[in-house]
């Protein structure tokens, strides 16, 4: 036997020691990601067993449906009602007006930052977006109220000093940056071999943008316009201050109404005891607002998975 052969075994065990150890490493790496990708998913369960647990309590008092078809939403009162429509409707208005602020302009911000707009104006406009997605939402609400409502009632002299157009408003310039910077970074993503080949054809920057990058990032922007409307329907605090917490069954932007989260945090800061039906109300809200978030999703995912087949 060789003094290299013999050299060689005695570096066996140590290979196989540095191996056993990088092996568990990997095994603990592996098990720490596993862990925390179940937590996600452990809360989210926990939070609809919770809400579905409270609501049937409350379902055992109101049948679910006066909850889905009663046009009136008194719980706190004497002559109680329990028709969820009233909240549904602000919620829906609310989110409709800032979808209509926020999917336009961020789309178009997008395009420009990704297609247009030079290196260093890019790197500047980036971080004032998510600086602006970084702003208390308690703020936007007193701005909303403030300032937006008496610019509005300069145009339309009607409005009342709550408004859903005005609490919608500043949701959608709220929501603008996580629609613009998701759908930039989607683009972003796109391969330069597609646009150079566009360009080869004779396409112009713009078209180029709009018929090979956007159908290119569909994906990604699907999801910012997802992300976009669920920050919408689960708004607070914006509404809360903004558009007057009155439950009011309309489809007119110009009146107050309240949401569902509006109620929710009405009703948490308030005096009523737990376990009481006038308690249980917000948890049987709060699981209609679960599902219209849940449906919205599956409505994205749906669209997107289409888009995706076509091109």
């Amino acid at each position: 036997m060789t003094a290299k052969s013999t050299a060689e075994i005695n570096h066996q065990p140590r290979r196989l020691g540095y191996s056993y150890r990088r092996n568990l490493r990997e095994r603990f790496i592996e098990t720490l990601l596993f862990l925390t990708a179940f937590a996600s998913v452990a809360i989210t369960l926990a939070i609809m067993v919770m809400l579905v647990k409270e609501s049937f309590v409350f379902f055992q008092h109101v049948s679910i449906w006066d909850f889905l078809t009663d046009t009136q939403w008194t719980p706190l009162f004497d002559d109680a009602h329990y028709g969820i429509l009233p909240l549904v409707s602000g919620t829906l208005v609310s989110s409709a007006v800032a979808l209509l602020v926020a999917i336009p302009l961020g789309t178009i911000i997008a395009i420009y930052l990704s297609e247009f707009a030079p290196f260093t104006v890019r790197e500047i406009a980036k971080p004032f977006l998510e600086l602006l997605g970084g702003v208390p939402t308690i703020v936007y609400g007193y701005f909303a109220l403030l300032f937006v409502t008496p610019l509005l009632q300069k145009i339309f002299p009607e409005l009342p000093g709550f408004s859903l157009l005005s609490a919608g408003l500043v949701m959608g310039i709220m929501i603008i940056p996580y629609v613009s910077s998701l759908s930039e970074d989607a683009m972003r993503a796109v391969p330069m071999s597609m646009r150079e080949g566009s360009y080869a054809m004779g396409a112009t920057r713009f078209q180029t943008a709009i018929r090979v990058v956007m159908p290119a990032a569909y994906s990604g922007i699907a999801a910012a316009y997802i992300l976009g409307i669920s920050r919408a329907v689960g708004e607070t605090m914006v509404v809360a201050v903004a558009a007057g917490m009155q439950p009011n069954l309309t489809w007119n932007p110009m009146e107050p109404a309240a949401t569902i989260t509006a109620y929710i945090v009405q009703v948490s800061l308030g005096d009523l005891p737990h376990g009481s039906i006038g308690y249980q109300t917000i948890f049987a809200a709060g699981f209609t607002l679960l599902l219209m978030t849940l449906t919205f999703n599956i409505i994205g995912h749906v669209l997107r998975k289409r888009y995706r087949e076509i091109y």
